[in-house]
């Protein structure tokens, strides 16, 4: 980094990135437990989960294209002032429905609705993020730079569902406030961080750089350097979805996705119904399931994968099937144990599968194309916890068991069909 001062952009910027991120997984991995309390539909949560994603989805490509035009500051504002108001809207709404001023179910509509600034405005963030560290290093620090700016959501991924049993406060006055804490304890700290960022960042000309659209961050949606790639390669070749060179790679990518999301998901569902507990009672074993999930993909992306250094289809075969007796061990299991040990396994079968994906697309292609890949994948890592949560919870008020079963019989389908289609190749323009 140039210098003690961009040194303190970057942690700032890097605490920005970690607010995002741990404050949304924060908030999922309370939201079961929410929806039960307030007696309303387990599809409404999924409602939460997806109208969130899908305004994430659609908008960060805009306000990536916005933060390059009309100032990165003004998108790292934007974004952490819709985090702010994202949150505090949902605290507040559930207050409402938790101390009865309003029905469960209007509460709950609400809340859905105070998701939306999540994924409307909070998408703003990440892009102007990327494009500020990419204008203040040189070309050698760049991808290093923003690698490591990428972690600060894998770590969101687990310190959120880590804390969010400890923000679960009583009473504040007479009013009741409960599971609604991790949003408004999540409002005050990101108003903190939004008042260091304006500070931090007063008076700092935007530089030349460049930030595209992150993946939405979600439990166990680990980053895999697809943005990264996305930001500092060409564009110069326009790939789609469907070029016969990286077809068999996005179709892996988006049916694991599902398969993740729709699993994931419901985790918060199956300890409450499997443990037998009260709502407010299942927050610390859900938290700890989700953090050894999140610890167990880490831990293969940022240990396994450089150690063993495998190619990336056996990367995907490898994931597959660690995934899938993952995935049938969690939906069949009896216990806290069996339920953590059984997700941990899937996690980190999926996180043998998402690098995997991510570098097979960009090894299929030459130097000129690379920007356009990473771009795919980002988007399919994205739009996979679009209808994956609905799907998957679906699946489960149709019998608990099932979004495990279906996510393990998709992935066993998907490991003959990577086996016949994914071929290792060698590109002028490595990943």
């Amino acid at each position: 980094m140039n210098g003690p001062r961009f040194d303190r952009t970057f942690a700032m910027l890097f605490v920005v990135m970690l607010t995002i991120a741990a404050g949304n997984t924060a908030l999922q991995s309370v939201l079961p437990a929410l929806g039960r309390s307030l007696g309303v539909r387990d599809s409404w949560v999924a409602v939460a989960f997806s109208v969130s994603a899908l305004l994430w989805v659609v908008a960060a490509p805009f306000w990536a294209n916005r933060s390059d035009r009309h100032g990165r500051r003004a998108m790292v504002l934007l974004g952490l002032t819709g985090f702010c108001l994202s949150l505090f809207l949902c605290g507040s709404f559930l207050a409402a429905g938790i101390n009865g001023w309003i029905p469960g179910t209007l509460a709950f509509a609400l809340f859905v609705i105070g998701r939306m600034f999540y994924g409307g405005l909070g998408s703003a963030a990440p892009p102007a993020v990327q494009a500020i560290v990419a204008g203040r290093t040189t070309r050698e620090e760049r991808t290093r730079a923003l690698a490591l700016l990428g972690s600060a959501f894998g770590l969101g991924t687990i310190l959120g569902p880590a804390i969010a049993p400890y923000l679960v406060v009583g009473h504040l006055g007479s009013v009741e406030i409960g599971l609604a804490g991790p949003a408004f304890v999540g409002c005050m700290i990101g108003l903190v961080v939004l008042t260091a960022a304006a500070r931090q960042l007063s008076g700092q000309p935007d530089l030349a750089g460049h930030g595209v659209a992150s993946a939405y961050p979600s439990i166990g949606g680990a980053p895999t350097g697809a943005s990264v790639t996305a930001a500092v390669a060409g564009h110069d070749e326009r790939v789609g979805f469907l070029d016969p060179r990286v077809r068999g790679w996005m179709t892996v990518g988006l049916v694991m996705g599902h398969a993740q999301a729709m699993t994931g998901q419901v985790i918060g569902f199956l300890v409450i119904d499997r443990l037998h507990l009260a709502p407010a009672e299942a927050l610390p074993p859900t938290g700890l399931v989700l953090m050894i999930g999140a610890v167990s993909a880490l831990l293969v992306q940022w240990g396994f994968i450089p150690l063993l250094n495998l190619r990336p289809a056996t990367l995907v075969r490898i994931g597959l099937v660690i995934a899938a007796v993952g995935c049938a061990a969690t939906g069949t299991a009896g216990t806290l144990y069996g339920i953590a040990m059984g997700n941990a396994l899937a996690a980190m079968g999926f996180g043998f599968i998402r690098p995997g994906f991510t570098a097979g697309s960009s090894l299929a292609v030459g130097a000129e194309a690379q920007g356009s890949v990473a771009g795919k994948v980002t988007s399919i890592n994205g739009a996979s916890f679009v209808l994956g949560p609905s799907i998957g919870v679906g699946l489960y008020e149709l019998w608990r068991p099932l979004p495990y079963l279906t996510a393990a019989a998709a992935l066993v389908l998907l490991l003959g069909y990577a086996w016949l289609v994914l071929k290792d190749r060698t590109s002028p323009r490595s990943c």
